[in-house]
């Protein structure tokens, strides 16, 4: 069975709830932007920002940004690890960003060019789709929209959620979608941003990319 695509009005109306939504969210927090920039800067002298390929619509690459939160390393050495709970790659002011989700605020910009959506599954990594297929061949249903700022999986589940869940709450989320719904999801989404569950790191034992088909039957 496949999942239905936003089309027709339906599409119109999310874009330019996408355009408004994002605008207004970078005029508003456009103070907060200026000072956590210049926070990082003073923290290490170290870039500002941060993008990272991900994979968006129709499983197209696109570069995400993203306040760095994290010190200085080689894109090889960063893809080698996941962000783990009191990783120490992450500089003092990268701590206070997870917590807050404030290093996500750049991805405003990738929703205005049209890479991502407000509201949809988080994007993934390449190398992490690719795993997540060979173990859950339903993630290809998450590339039929666009890759969200927030998400049902982000509102209704944690970081640490494992994979599997996230993707039923995400194609739940794509069967169901309504104006009406990411607009009941964008507000909860300020509810939870300051609760440590949905920002910290997933456990160093805990299943992520490389969960088996035997978890999948539990």
């Amino acid at each position: 069975a496949s999942l239905p695509q936003y089309t027709g009005a339906a599409n119109v109306i999310k874009r330019l709830l996408d355009i408004i939504g994002s605008l207004c969210a970078l005029i508003i927090s456009s103070p907060i932007l200026l000072g956590v920039a210049i926070a990082i800067k003073l923290d290490d002298g170290g870039p500002v920002f941060f993008s990272q390929t991900r994979i968006g619509l129709h499983g197209k690459p696109f570069k995400m940004y993203k306040f760095r939160s994290m010190e200085i390393q080689k894109e090889s050495e960063e893809k080698k690890a996941w962000t783990v709970k009191n990783d120490p790659r992450v500089t003092g002011i990268g701590k206070f960003m997870r917590h807050t989700s404030l290093d996500e605020l750049p991805q405003l910009f990738n929703i205005l060019k049209g890479d991502m959506s407000l509201v949809g599954p988080r994007p993934e990594r390449p190398e992490i789709a690719e795993k997540y297929l060979e173990s859950i061949p339903e993630f290809s249903f998450r590339l039929k929209v666009k890759a969200g700022l927030t998400g049902f999986a982000q509102v209704y589940g944690k970081y640490n959620t494992t994979p599997y869940d996230k993707l039923k709450l995400d194609l739940y989320y794509i069967e169901h979608y309504s104006f009406w719904l990411d607009i009941k999801l964008i507000l909860m989404t300020f509810k939870i941003m300051f609760m440590k569950d949905n920002t910290e790191g997933v456990e160093k034992n805990q299943k992520t990319a490389t969960i088996t088909k035997d978890v999948l039957k539990k």
